[in-house]
């Protein structure tokens, strides 16, 4: 069965050249997948390679962009011929299977959510951002990643119960365990949406009780649940810890001659496991709990990231993530 994956080709700090290269390369190596390219023409024609669009690429004229800095329900709402706009509609319409945006998040999801709709039962919206963990062959997922700042305690069990029917198929895990991102594991810590949200956890699948930041970047849990807020706060600190770290021990190992004499044998196997920590391979972020598959990709997406996030939507799209999530929901009444 082929799938197709409208692309909003305008979004991204590097589009649209990126964004149409990962495209063209997703066709190429993705069996069954066609791709609906959706921004200006023009745009989109002036970047593509001597031979033109090649076979399963479409695409979707869209006379306007909107930017990183704009307000995102605004945008959506004034600007009705955006690209992430008419990508939305692609879903919703039943010309795309799934959408990837690259570009602004807020106006992504606002997109999302105004075309395609709610899941029945879902308040608000939540990101589940694959986090790499080194050494394993499947990530962590961080529920929510920065879609809803304001949370009640409710969402939080919304999400839990999305996320769990998300990670079974995500992370191939029966029973994947969640855990609270709290400033402590007992169960009497955290502030007052997480002790709120304690008690009507228990009754989630896999449910394990409060997690703490050191929880991150590993396996146990298997989803971390938190509000938008500190979820995004904890994925840029992750990020700017990261790049600090690389940056230091690089900066180490050309510090002397004898440092760069050991950089030899250090440096090849250094950024080996650096590359496992690599989100380009990891795939985009489910949006969940809107009625239409929307992955979401980071305002940096190269090519790889592209084709990744192809990979998700293809695989949301064939494993049905969208009538599992209502079955999630109504089961948990």
């Amino acid at each position: 069965m082929t799938t197709v994956v409208a692309i909003d080709a305008m979004g991204g700090d590097r589009a649209p050249g990126a964004i149409v290269a990962g495209a063209l390369a997703a066709v190429a190596e993705v069996p069954d997948v066609r791709i609906l390219l959706v921004g200006a023409t023009d745009a989109i024609e002036a970047v593509l390679p001597d031979g033109g669009l090649p076979d399963g690429v479409e695409i979707l004229h869209a006379s306007e962009t909107i930017a990183m800095a704009e307000e995102p329900a605004a945008a959506v709402r004034a600007k009705k011929d955006s690209s992430i706009v008419r990508a939305a509609e692609a879903v919703r319409d039943g010309l795309a299977d799934a959408m990837i945006g690259a570009g602004n998040t807020g106006a992504t999801m606002a997109g999302a959510l105004l075309r395609m709709g709610r899941i029945k039962g879902v308040a608000r919206p939540a990101i589940a951002v694959p986090i790499p963990v080194p050494g394993s062959d499947r990530p962590q997922l961080l529920v929510d990643g920065g879609a809803t700042v304001d949370c009640q305690a409710e969402w939080l069990v919304q999400w839990a119960h999305l996320a769990v029917a998300y990670a079974r198929l995500r992370l191939g895990v029966d029973a994947p365990s969640v855990g609270l991102l709290s400033n402590g594991e007992e169960a009497g810590k955290g502030d007052a949406l997480r002790k709120a949200a304690f008690p009507l956890l228990r009754a989630v699948p896999g449910f394990t009780g409060n997690c703490e930041g050191r929880d991150l970047i590993s396996n146990s849990p298997d989803i971390v649940l938190t509000d938008g807020f500190t979820g995004n706060v904890a994925l840029k600190t992750m990020e700017g810890a990261m790049q600090r770290i690389a940056a230091m021990v690089f900066d180490v190992l050309a510090s002397t001659p004898e440092a760069k004499e050991a950089a030899k044998v250090v440096a090849p196997l250094l950024l080996a496991k650096a590359g496992e920590l690599d989100p380009d391979a990891t795939g985009g972020a489910l949006l969940l709990g809107v009625d239409g598959i929307c992955i979401i990709s980071h305002g940096s997406s190269g090519e790889r990231a592209i084709v990744s996030a192809v990979r998700v939507a293809q695989s949301c799209a064939r494993d049905d993530v969208i009538a599992r999530s209502k079955e999630a929901i109504a089961d948990a009444g």
